[in-house]
């Protein structure tokens, strides 16, 4: 987007945006159809050609190679239209693009199966050529995926993708600090005008001249053929509010009240409606009551299996605890569980005290107090094991934050915000810091700060892969080992 330029007329003021827009939600829509139409297209032929020459030595394709093509592009179009990822929102970060990818090649692969089967053509297609088309798929497409929401997020950064074209209307200072705040030209959106209108007041002249400067910003929204309207005033001033809905009722726009500023603090305000109640919800629980029982049962079914096949192992690392130094083979100490309700964790001891009062020094590297044993069994993660107890009794899960001690949570509740925030979810084993390095000593605020952040973002992104991916880098990264004392 150009630089917006500042104009007065009569004593007014306008702002006006020099938006550049190459596209239309209709055209970019049809446009990524097309690109997924493409890719599944390519995909059934290369996997029809690599298995004809697998087969049979030479390279061809089937007689059903078209069709098959032609049936499963068209369901991954519906599938995905049917879902509404062909809007721009989906794509302004390569972020979070192969959930969705793998969701939908699956659902179009479960979708061609049944209509063959009942259309009583199954055996027209090659068995073979469709599986190695879905298994080639998966990774395919979720490339293809991210690869096409950076070339969306970069045009639409540049100001080159606009799916609508949007007036904004409101005081000076809400106005502008609305377009710095959220830069909605980065969002697919081309702002093609800022008018700017003047508080009413109290006196009858006031209130002319705000129904002026809003019929001129009615008139500019027709003049453009603009898609929508946000009006940026304080939510305060209701009566201003009013004014504006009205002014722009009758302009075919959809009308959107830009959010103050107390909204940014939170990832996804949502509008909740009970009947004839409406709420703006901030925030919800971190995860729905079907998500919760989800986890649990997955905790339940991976940490009792994993129980009964480590406990040769436990015997083991419990032998040599008691050979190495004097004291109990397991470590019990106080940590806040989820809603910061205490339980007692349990870990292999790896040290020769067991503190757990109003005052703990952390392990240090080098730290005298590791024991020989305990300091192997903290390189590999080893001494965490017996949480797997703390995870069937249902005060751990196996993925979240990690918990610390109780006096270590009072002391950095006061020095870090929402650090508390860590609680709205079950400690777990191992969690997002820990895969990211950020594990071990917390000798300075910026650390702890860090990991905090690591927390916060698994709270507010939680999804059953993002877990077993954090359990496989927990076991084969290299990150989840760094820093351990």
């Amino acid at each position: 987007m150009a630089d917006i330029l500042i104009e007065t007329r009569d004593g007014g003021h306008r702002r006006r945006g020099e938006a550049r827009v190459a596209g239309s939600g209709f055209w970019l829509g049809l446009s990524m159809a097309a690109w997924d139409g493409l890719n599944v297209a390519l995909l059934v032929h290369a996997c029809g050609l690599a298995y004809s020459l697998m087969a049979t030595g030479a390279m061809g394709f089937g007689d059903r190679t078209g069709e098959l093509a032609a049936m499963l592009a068209a369901a991954f179009f519906l599938v995905n239209m049917l879902r509404g990822r062909y809007q721009i929102g989906h794509y302004l970060s390569a972020k979070g693009q192969i959930g969705p990818a793998v969701s939908a090649w699956t659902v179009t692969l479960l979708v061609f199966v049944v209509f063959v089967f009942l259309a009583k053509v199954a055996g027209d297609f090659s068995r073979a050529t469709i599986l190695l088309t879905y298994l080639a798929g998966l990774p395919a497409l979720a490339a293809s995926r991210a690869l096409l929401a950076r070339a969306v997020a970069a045009g639409s950064q540049a100001g080159h993708i606009a799916t609508q074209r949007v007036v904004v209307v409101g005081y000076e200072a809400q106005a502008m600090s609305f377009l710095e705040r959220h830069k909605p030209w980065r969002l697919g959106t081309a702002i093609v005008e800022v008018a700017l209108i003047r508080p009413a007041g109290t006196d009858p002249a006031g209130a002319r001249r705000l129904q002026a400067d809003l019929a001129a910003a009615a008139a500019l929204c027709r003049h453009h053929c603009c898609d929508a309207v946000y009006i940026a005033v304080p939510w305060s001033d209701q009566d201003a509010i009013d004014a504006c809905v009205t002014a722009f009722m009758n302009t075919p726009v959809a009308i959107h009240l830009a959010p103050e500023k107390v909204l940014d603090g939170f990832a996804r305000p949502h509008i909740v409606s009970t009947g004839s109640l409406s709420t703006l919800r901030l925030t919800r629980p971190a995860l729905t009551g079907a998500e919760i029982a989800a986890k649990r049962t997955f905790d339940l079914a991976v940490g009792c299996l994993a129980l009964m096949l480590l406990l040769p192992l436990f015997a083991v690392i419990a032998l040599l605890i008691r050979l190495d130094s004097p004291g109990p083979v397991l470590f019990r100490q106080r940590r806040h569980g989820f809603n910061q309700q205490p339980f007692r964790i349990f870990k292999f001891r790896s040290m020769t005290t067991t503190d757990d009062g109003s005052v703990i020094r952390q392990a240090t590297k080098g730290d005298t107090r590791i024991t020989r044993i305990g300091r192997f069994l903290r390189r590999t993660n080893l001494d965490e094991l017996p949480q797997l107890l703390n995870v069937i009794a249902g005060q751990m899960s196996l993925v979240g934050p990690r918990p610390h001690a109780l006096a270590h949570d009072r002391e950095f509740e006061r020095k870090i915000a929402l650090y508390a925030r860590r609680h709205n979810v079950k400690p777990g084993i191992t969690g997002w810091a820990q895969v990211n390095g950020l594990r071990g000593e917390t000798d300075t605020d910026e650390k702890m700060a860090a990991r905090v952040a690591c927390d916060l973002w698994y709270i507010d992104n939680w999804s059953f892969s993002l877990d077993l991916a954090i359990l496989f880098r927990t076991v084969f990264s290299a990150k989840a080992f760094r820093n351990a004392g």
